[in-house]
């Protein structure tokens, strides 16, 4: 081989190597591990510095929960509302932003990423949204800005360059019908975004996800990304497309998701309760051809079902491990965590066992 085709071959390798079919790129597992908001159970949640580390860690995706700024860019937070998770009540020049607002029904006072433009917002430095629960994160506290959508995209491309294995992004369109309605609508703009970074086919490393129902369907006519439904134990959608979530998950309602959906991010207890009793929803959304992606395993004895609890301390760590064995052994295909550095173990390790 020349030396001019190996200097060809160098220069090629970043972008290429993001590709599923490289050669030198690792398959993506059977079962993938999602870092919830990054390593949020580590690093502050919705960070580069939680990315990284989720990354660093064997996630094979990074979740961005993604709101709007008042100029229409995404950045990732978990909710618009950013009191509890940015410094702004430190900063007197944005004092007067404060306000209350209703979204989806409830009432918040603080501040919201919708009255900032991105370059206000970038003055903020994020902090840990859960101190009591997870002390050492605190540590971290005004070391990271608000990160874009372009800025997650461009560390899971380079860091699928770098390490060979394909990471994806695994956005999360937060409150779409209240986005739409202070005319901000977010899907146009995340679908741009995607076909920007070259990701706007069914085999892209993208899941795109959402509580709400409409603006999946929109989505669908948009994108060929995979979209998942996300649904919880309780109430139902904030567009009120179905009465409630339970209603959802039926059989019947898991059919007319597979319409427009590739699979369903359920919460944990709809697939098996607390006190470890199973459903029959990983059964029923596998017979309507959907994935199952369930939320949230954290580390915490606050978080865990009690078989997995030790000790009496809700900060303290219980055996999330054997919690998330578990749904694993139940037929999960994928989920959430905080700690990927529990769970990519915890999946490996069941992989391995079963020859998977």
């Amino acid at each position: 081989m020349t030396r001019l085709m190996l200097l060809a071959m160098a220069l090629l390798a970043p972008s290429v190597a993001f590709g599923q079919g490289h050669p030198m790129q690792k398959p993506m597992p059977r079962i993938v591990v999602i870092g919830h908001r990054g390593a949020s159970g580590e690093r502050p949640e919705h960070t580069l510095l939680s990315y990284q580390r989720a990354i660093d860690v064997g996630a094979d995706f990074i979740e961005p929960d993604l709101v709007p700024t008042k100029d229409g860019e995404l950045v990732a937070r978990h909710e618009n509302a950013i009191t509890d998770t940015t410094d702004v009540a430190a900063h007197p020049e944005f004092a007067a932003r404060k306000t209350t607002k209703t979204i989806d029904g409830q009432t918040i006072t603080g501040w919201f990423t919708e009255d900032f433009t991105l370059a206000e917002l970038k003055t903020l430095r994020a902090k840990e949204r859960l101190p009591k629960l997870r002390p050492g994160n605190t540590a971290y506290d005004g070391q990271a800005t608000i990160p874009t959508l372009d800025e997650i995209i461009a560390l899971a491309k380079k860091e699928s360059a770098r390490l060979h294995r394909t990471i994806g992004i695994y956005p999360e369109t937060k409150h779409p019908s209240y986005f739409a309605s202070i005319g901000l609508p977010l899907e146009a703009r995340l679908v741009a975004k995607l076909k920007a970074a070259g990701w706007d086919r069914a085999d892209a490393p993208v899941f795109i996800q959402s509580f709400e129902v409409n603006n999946l369907k929109r989505l669908h006519t948009m994108t060929k990304v995979p979209l998942i439904q996300l649904m919880a134990g309780s109430e139902g959608p904030a567009d009120h497309a179905y009465a409630s979530y339970k209603e959802m998950a039926t059989p019947e309602g898991l059919k007319a998701v597979a319409e427009y959906a590739t699979g369903i991010g359920p919460e944990l207890t709809q697939i098996i309760a607390k006190d470890g009793t199973p459903s029959t929803l990983v059964a029923d959304a596998h017979a309507a051809g959907l994935k199952l992606h369930p939320w949230t395993f954290r580390a915490e004895n606050f978080f865990l079902m009690p078989a997995y609890q030790v000790g009496t301390d809700p900060a303290a760590h219980g055996r999330l491990a054997e919690e998330i064995t578990a749904f694993l052994k139940a037929g999960i295909d994928g989920f959430f965590t905080d700690f990927p550095s529990i769970g990519v173990p915890a999946r490996d390790k069941f992989l391995t066992s079963n020859g998977k």
